[in-house]
């Protein structure tokens, strides 16, 4: 079974990944604005726009963090229950971050999704500690 190190530590990835998501969104607003004249001047620009704007370059940095969290706690975590758990509560904390901020994220059917999702995770920690039974 995973210890509750390790499960904080997952659940601070996904965190990380998924609350980053809608502010990484919002970061890149205006860059369909940055033209050039060739691609590699275009891919240039680009690169220049998101790396000298904060609101892209924090959230984008608290995300790679959860990446290198994730990173050191595969080395003690089985696979089989880190691979869901982060990514699939990243997409539910990728839904609530959206709604506090104010985006349509879906209605009654969202919500549900987010408690199913929720309920096989829980399902999956459970059975984590079974392994030997």
């Amino acid at each position: 079974m995973a210890s509750l190190g390790e499960l904080a530590a997952l659940i601070l990835v996904a965190v990380l990944w998924g609350a980053t998501n809608p502010y990484l969104k919002r970061g890149t607003e205006g860059l369909e604005q940055v033209k050039r004249e060739s691609k590699p001047r275009q891919m240039l620009a680009e690169m220049k726009f998101l790396c000298l704007n904060y609101k892209y370059m924090v959230p984008f940095a608290l995300n790679q963090c959860g990446s290198f969290i994730y990173y050191l706690t595969l080395a003690s975590t089985d696979l089989t229950l880190a691979v869901p758990l982060c990514n699939s509560l990243a997409l539910v904390f990728t839904m609530v971050t959206g709604k506090v901020l104010g985006e349509n994220v879906g209605g009654t059917r969202a919500a549900l999704g987010m408690l199913l999702t929720v309920l096989g995770i829980a399902i999956c920690i459970a059975g984590s500690g079974n392994k030997n039974a």
